[in-house]
């Protein structure tokens, strides 16, 4: 079986009706994850996507390690760095962006924006900074005590990070009243249980088909960068862009509807539950089956990486956001994927 799925992946036919599917169980996932976020409310409902691709980019991941290729003890790192990178310069500027065209100006509670990236500085830099900076190990990686330790801490800062945003300040997370009202869902009737029942179902189902496509597409994507002499990383930011599809989506879709404050928990929740649901999931089973497993950035990704949150912190600082902010975040995003052909 796992021959045949090789030789098809050489197939051109294959690969692009395997795209198209992806495509379309991404749509699929998009729509019944909105309902569900609908039937909930805020912040809970940006939740759903959240841990909905949490889930596929860690199967994913897991798999292309276990599989014990060259280069499979980066692929955990890549993908993460590219997923932080992909949603704060990609995402956050293409909605920015789109959504000025269309309103001019968009506003957002910065209390939880801020909150939210103070996290995301602490995880980036507990699990792609520091193993540069250790000294147990050689290179940059960890012991196993230290990926451990770094596996719990992460997961604790996403769990304070949620109750935070779920329970003690909740409405930090929540769009102002002036954005209820231009909001074309807010007084829409919720879904009822039965419907909300059978979005949960289908997105389980959608999620899993879109993982299994994902992983039939990861070896044409990984003979494709090798085709092409392309960097290994190339493969993890190829990773992070397949399973960001349906938060991406849903985020500048939440833009055009001038939902700026959706958009932005989207985002930020996903980049967040990239590192802190992916890492200790990833870390413990590298542990437990003794894989190879390098988490350490470069020093040119580094620079990227902060001016990134020095930036994200700029446009987030004043609750209000305008096409130029849009720009500059796409122009970072756009250096970024050169430099990681052109490193």
């Amino acid at each position: 079986m796992a021959t045949l799925i090789h030789e098809l992946a050489g197939q051109t036919w294959f690969i692009v009706f395997m795209a198209i599917a992806l495509f379309g169980g991404v749509l699929t996932a998009v729509h019944h994850a909105e309902v569900i976020a609908h039937k909930t409310g805020e912040p809970f409902g940006t939740l759903v996507l959240a841990i909905c691709v949490t889930i596929i980019e860690v199967s994913l991941i897991i798999s292309m390690m276990l599989s014990g290729h060259e280069g499979s003890e980066f692929i955990a790192r890549d993908a993460v760095f590219a997923t932080v990178m992909i949603v704060m310069n990609g995402v956050i500027g293409l909605c920015i962006f789109i959504g000025g065209l269309k309103h001019y100006e968009m506003s957002f509670r910065n209390d939880g924006t801020n909150s939210a990236l103070a996290v995301l500085t602490a995880l980036a830099t507990f699990i792609l900074v520091m193993p540069i900076v250790t000294t147990s190990s050689p290179g940059p990686d960890f012991t196993k005590s230290q990926l451990a330790f770094a596996g719990i801490a992460s997961f604790a800062l996403y769990i304070a990070f949620l109750f935070f945003q779920t329970v003690s300040h909740r409405d930090y997370y929540l769009p102002k009243a002036i954005d209820k009202k231009t909001d074309i869902n807010f007084h829409a009737q919720k879904p009822s249980n039965l419907k909300t029942g059978v979005s949960v179902v289908l997105l389980i189902l959608s999620l899993i088909i879109v993982v299994g496509l994902a992983e039939l597409l990861s070896p044409a994507i990984e003979a494709g960068v090798k085709a092409a002499g392309a960097p290994k990383t190339i493969v993890g930011i190829a990773i992070a862009l397949l399973v960001l599809l349906p938060e991406g989506y849903a985020a500048v879709r939440a833009a055009r509807a001038n939902r700026l404050q959706s958009s932005l928990n989207l985002a930020l929740g996903s980049a967040l539950a990239s590192i802190g649901l992916s890492i200790p999931v990833i870390a413990a089973i590298a542990i437990f089956f003794n894989l190879p497993i390098s988490l350490g950035i470069s020093s040119l990704n580094i620079t990227l990486l902060y001016l990134t949150l020095f930036i994200g912190a700029l446009t987030l600082a004043i609750g209000k956001t305008t096409r130029l902010q849009g720009v500059v975040h796409l122009i970072i995003f756009f250096e970024y994927l050169f430099l990681s052909l052109v490193p």
